[in-house]
């Protein structure tokens, strides 16, 4: 009877806990004005069906995807589910005292297969594109725009183009530029495709490149008429005025170019004031900074997704003020958005950034998971945390299935390492032929597949090694109790 109670107890705690962080003390998930630092409320959220439906497998990793600073964030929640675990197996080595040794052993080869299993969901973080939250654009005017992506005919692409435009219909997107490093040809020829009718126009395919100077400049609106090999930055953004196209200074934040008055002076037409490759979140006194001297010299402010086929999901937006989009032909819009990057003014474009947790520093993210954990819950709507309750009732049905089935509780994490080593060989397998596609332009399939291909084949073996071990000594076990 009392193990019964703790039973519903351990169900009904969690699920009582998760409802009154999302009710009591809940977040908002929003869209902030990057440059007025106000809620865009004529912009809403949309939360995928797939995620509401999965939401304890989904949302947690989706969470983590979108940390302010996720290549720093996301490797201490899995130190610190080695240390749960490390702590876990001291507690139990001690209490069996009788198979100290046998129990030590067991915990130090599963010790690796979690190392395994944790790798791999950090490859799902910022390989896979998850069903994530996405825009709804409640505004009459405004229109969505990237003005700096990637794709797989990039050096540091791993995305196709067909993949692109895929994923910006998918986030709501009306129009974006593909900017590839220091090549435009293929981007040109895909918009072409676009407009002869191979597919949609919307969302609409524009061309640009991104090009290497003294600083990384988005090149936008190009029409093929010129070549950057050897030129130096005047000529390079005097060429792309020539043929109407703008100029973007791209992450000048990073430190990594020359003073900002030189890229005014060079004719520079604005500058990212965000851009979420990696970071959410630069220093704020250089941003203030950058808007500043933006604002004096009356330079157009411009988000940049940088996109580039992985990493975090999509965070911001670009929202021009184009009355009468739908009516216009591929070129209007085309010139339209040109017209508002190089005279502006700044009104006609809000950058809007993905809002879902407070803002906090970098200078402490060891204890960060746990705040994390809190305030992903308070996220959640009605439906996501209907589905949690509903997905831990499950998960308690499962594991009271496995409590009394000792083989499955025993190799739960030899299989879930399994299918982790077979996930990383067939995403590096594919990563290799798609390198091969488009070989001499992306670098990246290349670097992951020799990458996660090797360590999937080792996990694999780890795998197969520990099963046949386990396995044999079940069988020597049985056979010494039946003789």
């Amino acid at each position: 009877m009392k193990s019964v109670v703790l039973r519903k107890f351990a169900i009904v705690v969690p699920i009582l806990i998760i409802f009154i962080l999302a009710t009591v003390s809940p977040f908002q998930i929003h869209f902030e004005d990057v440059l007025t630092l106000t809620p865009a409320t004529e912009y809403g959220v949309d939360v995928s069906i797939w995620r509401i439906l999965f939401e304890p497998i989904l949302g947690p990793l989706l969470y983590l995807n979108r940390s302010l600073y996720v290549l720093a964030e996301v490797p201490f929640v899995f130190l610190w589910v080695l240390i749960f675990y490390l702590a876990f197996s001291v507690l139990q080595i001690l209490r069996k005292q009788s198979r100290r040794k046998k129990v030590f052993y067991t915990k130090l080869t599963n010790l690796l297969l979690i190392i395994g299993i944790c790798f791999t969901v950090f490859v799902v973080i910022l390989f896979v594109p998850l069903p994530n939250n996405t825009i709804v654009n409640n505004s009459k005017d405004s229109v969505l725009v990237t003005t700096h992506a990637h794709t797989e005919f990039s050096h540091d692409g791993l995305i196709s183009q067909k993949g692109m435009w895929n994923w910006h219909k998918r986030n709501g997107f009306d129009a974006f530029f593909i900017t590839d490093h220091a090549n435009h040809k293929k981007s040109l020829q895909f918009a072409k495709e676009q407009k002869s009718g191979s597919f949609p126009i919307a969302p609409l395919v524009l061309v640009g490149q991104e090009y290497s100077g003294t600083n990384h400049m988005s090149l936008l609106g190009l029409n093929g008429k010129f070549e950057t090999e050897g030129m130096k930055d005047k000529a390079v953004i005097d060429s792309v005025h020539r043929y109407g196209g703008a100029v973007i200074i791209n992450h000048w934040f990073d430190g990594k170019g020359k003073p900002k008055e030189l890229y005014n002076e060079l004719g520079a037409d604005g500058f990212e004031i965000e851009n979420t490759a990696t970071d959410l979140y630069y220093n704020r006194n250089i941003y203030k900074e950058i808007k500043k001297f933006c604002e004096e010299n009356e330079l157009i402010m411009i988000g940049g997704l940088d996109f580039h086929g992985y990493g975090k999901v999509c965070s911001l937006y670009n929202a021009f003020e184009i009355p009468n989009w739908s009516t216009m032909d591929y070129k209007r819009k085309e010139n339209r958005i040109l017209d508002i990057l190089k005279n502006g003014p700044q009104e006609k474009v809000k950058v809007l950034l993905y809002k879902d947790r407070p803002f906090y520093s970098k200078s402490n993210l060891f204890f960060r998971p746990f705040l994390t954990v809190v305030n992903y819950f308070r996220t959640l709507n009605l439906a996501q945390v209907l589905s949690w309750a509903f997905w831990l009732v499950v998960f308690r049905f499962m594991g009271n299935h496995f409590k009394q089935n000792p083989i499955l509780k025993n190799n739960l994490l030899l299989f879930l390492s399994f299918l982790s080593a077979i996930f990383l060989i067939v995403l590096g397998v594919n990563y290799y032929f798609k390198g091969k596609a488009v070989e001499g332009y992306s670098e990246v399939y290349s670097e992951y597949s020799l990458l996660l291909g090797p360590i999937g084949f080792i996990l694999l073996l780890y795998v197969l090694a520990i099963g046949y071990f386990r396995f044999s000594a079940l069988t020597k076990s049985k056979i010494s109790k039946n003789g």
